[in-house]
């Protein structure tokens, strides 16, 4: 994903003199064919991340597109203030990339695990929250990000994710994605789950279950006609995100059900528990322990189903 996004930003930045990049000390290889051809609008900020969103504004006020980017971790936790008061107060144009959500970063452990940050920053008045499902959803959720009218956060794995679409989907922002239509439960995949929520859906059918799949790349603001429609149509909706299940994808939808008229569909939200993992691995060992896998997502999902009433 991190390549998708180096590679689109140095088109977003030629075609667009606004364009200002900020790093905070990460990707300074990666970024070597955008500062070839746009030097002067690329800013190593350093250590220093909440400084870097705080240029960041100064940058948007002063008419610039700026693009920040480093570990989700230490882009959103440690800057959580300065995105508030300086880029969401001001409902400026900033987009904030978050490399490494999730459990990406899961061999460096607690530190670098970004398990929280949605649900921070879908609370903030103005903010657009996406999460990318793919490397080819990057490129054009990343050019409908700099043309937003507001803040922007987007949380994108680290590198090595599996390709879900051969080319670049159409996509727009709050508006979900179809990938394959079902009649017995809608999974609902955000950020990097993608895949293996594709997994999970071949393994449903295997098992003589039908899955609709959808790609939910924006989180805010949520696709509501198409929860709706989901809502009345299965028995089952079933949120998958390397997220807590406190605040992100599953608890956005758990809000919104909460406000509808009486529904068909419950609810199964299935991302990150509420504890923290002490202990290192890699991010398969990490998927493994919160039961991130096909296999397991699968089996809940069939026996919530053999469950209903």
């Amino acid at each position: 994903m991190r390549n998708v996004f180096a590679s689109e930003i140095t088109k977003l930045a030629a075609e667009d003199p606004r364009v200002v990049l900020l790093s905070g000390d990460i990707g300074n290889k990666l970024f070597d064919g955008y500062k070839e051809r746009c030097p002067e609008r690329f800013f190593n900020c350093g250590v220093a991340e909440a400084n870097m969103v705080g240029v960041a504004a100064g940058l948007a006020l002063s008419g610039l597109r700026p693009v920040t980017y480093t570990i989700a971790s230490f882009m959103t936790y440690r800057c959580f203030e300065q995105i508030r008061v300086d880029v969401c107060y001001h409902h400026l144009p900033v987009v904030i990339v978050g490399v490494g959500a999730g459990l990406s970063y899961a061999a460096n452990a607690g530190t670098h695990h970004c398990c929280e940050e949605v649900a921070i920053l879908r609370a903030l008045p103005g903010m657009t929250v996406l999460a990318p499902g793919d490397p080819a959803e990057v490129a054009p959720l990343l050019r409908q990000a700099l043309a937003h009218d507001g803040p922007v956060y987007m949380r994108i794995g680290k590198k090595g994710e599996p390709k879900v679409h051969a080319t670049p989907p159409s996509m727009t922002i709050g508006r979900g994605l179809v990938l394959r239509e079902g009649r017995d439960v809608c999974l609902l995949s955000s950020g990097t789950m993608l895949p293996v929520a594709v997994e999970a859906a071949r393994l449903l059918e295997e098992a003589g279950m039908s899955a609709r799949l959808v790609s939910m790349h924006t989180i805010k603001p949520l696709d509501e006609a198409l929860l709706a429609d989901c809502a009345a149509t299965f028995p089952l909706i079933v949120t998958i995100e390397e997220h807590s299940v406190i605040g992100g994808l599953g608890g956005a939808v758990a809000e919104w059900m909460a406000e509808q008229p009486v529904r068909r569909a419950r609810l199964l939200r299935i991302g990150t528990a509420d504890s923290f993992m002490h202990e290192a691995g890699e991010q398969e060992h990490a998927r493994e322990y919160f039961g991130l896998t096909a296999g397991s997502i699968a089996g809940r999902i069939q026996e919530r189903l053999s469950s209903r009433p």
